[in-house]
């Protein structure tokens, strides 16, 4: 699952409209080309199901470019990703959207984007730039994958919320967490990276059998986490949720308070701040591109600063651009950590596949 997949769920119980997926499939209206000239006008999008822009941010592109953008969601980052390195040959876009740093390598090593450098590029911070030999993705967003815990719940029992990787396999949270799982969810996938950072290959598993016997509780994905079984969501409030400690982002507190109604005057849910695990989210210029004119100019409109600043409120990430800022409130609830761990993307590819072998055979059997 992506980093803005809970911004589309928390925006369909909170009354956020997104912009919506277009069900039709195909890369474009015709060959590539200058909307201006004898080529299509279309140019297709593919992400996964929570793309999300402002309809003027969108229209003003629309208007200058000369191109209509059609968006086509398809799932989970996972298996959006998965079907469009099986249909590379026949794409169904032209541009992808929502391919993280855990599953960067899985996407270029089945060629899946060809080379193209936006104009803007030598705005993105240094720190997010991968593939500089060849430009065959683009950052675009940024994002903490970290533990929320519901406020209410600590103070009513009077137990201090957890911090770190340790605390949560102390007994004072015994089956209070739920995660994701780490081979169908992004998040998932990323806290158990997130884990793997923090204790090194040899002993990742050791904690991972102690989160288990503390009774740590795993479902498909983020939704279903967030939503259904954590009690400090919007969601959650109203299924009766009971489990006051959730894989999300850093950026979920925000989102509870922005598009609450009511709003209340601080947000509901917290950050663990030493859980987290940074995710950063790239698109690209499809291989066999139908309208790559097209593909090409709306790689250069996500690097824009208009972008950059309208992707906060919408999709609850932070830009790649220096100099873009975000909104207060979102800097307010939803600050990034300040020392996340990382991992260099060859050594998720290296071995990304094998501990998500050993994390199943561990935790789900």
């Amino acid at each position: 699952m992506s980093i803005t997949k809970k911004a589309t769920a928390l925006a369909v119980g909170l009354g956020l409209v997104a912009l919506p997926a277009l069900s039709a499939c195909g890369s474009s209206d015709g060959d590539g080309g200058d909307a201006g000239g004898g080529g299509s006008k279309t140019v297709t999008l593919v992400s996964h199901n929570s793309w999300a822009v402002s309809k003027d941010v969108l229209a003003a592109f629309e208007k200058q470019s000369g191109y209509q953008v059609k968006v086509l969601e398809d799932g989970d980052a996972g298996q959006a990703v998965n079907k469009a390195i099986l249909t590379k040959d026949n794409p169904q876009g032209d541009v992808f959207f929502g391919v993280d740093n855990t599953l960067l390598s899985r996407a270029l090593d089945n060629g899946l984007f060809q080379s193209y450098e936006p104009k803007g590029y030598d705005t993105v911070r240094p720190e997010f730039r991968v593939d500089e030999d060849e430009h065959r993705v683009t950052p675009v967003d940024t994002g903490d994958i970290c533990v929320n815990y519901d406020k209410a719940y600590f103070s009513e029992h009077k137990l201090t919320p957890p911090t770190s990787f340790d605390d949560l396999i102390k007994p004072a949270y015994k089956d209070l967490l739920v995660t994701e799982n780490a081979s169908t969810s992004s998040p998932g996938l990323g806290f158990l990276l997130g884990t793997a950072a923090r204790y090194g290959d040899d002993k990742w598993q050791d904690y991972w059998k102690k989160l288990k016997a503390n009774g740590v509780k795993v479902v498909d994905g983020w939704e279903q986490a967030y939503n259904e079984e954590f009690s400090g969501s919007a969601g959650g409030k109203k299924a009766k949720a009971d489990r006051p400690l959730v894989v999300s982002y850093a950026s979920s507190p925000p989102a509870e308070v922005i598009y609450a109604d009511p709003r209340p005057k601080t947000a509901p849910t917290g950050v663990a701040s030493g859980t987290c695990f940074r995710q950063v989210e790239y698109a690209g210029l499809l291989s066999n591109a139908g309208n790559a004119e097209g593909g090409k100019a709306l790689l250069d409109f996500l690097l824009t600063k208009t972008f950059q600043e309208d992707m906060p409120l919408n999709m609850f990430v932070h830009p790649v651009r220096e100099g873009a800022q975000v909104p207060p409130e979102f800097a307010k609830y939803g600050p990034q950590a300040k020392d996340p761990e990382t991992m260099d993307p060859a050594k998720i590819a290296d071995n990304r596949d094998d501990w998500v072998k050993s994390w199943t055979s561990l935790v789900l059997k």
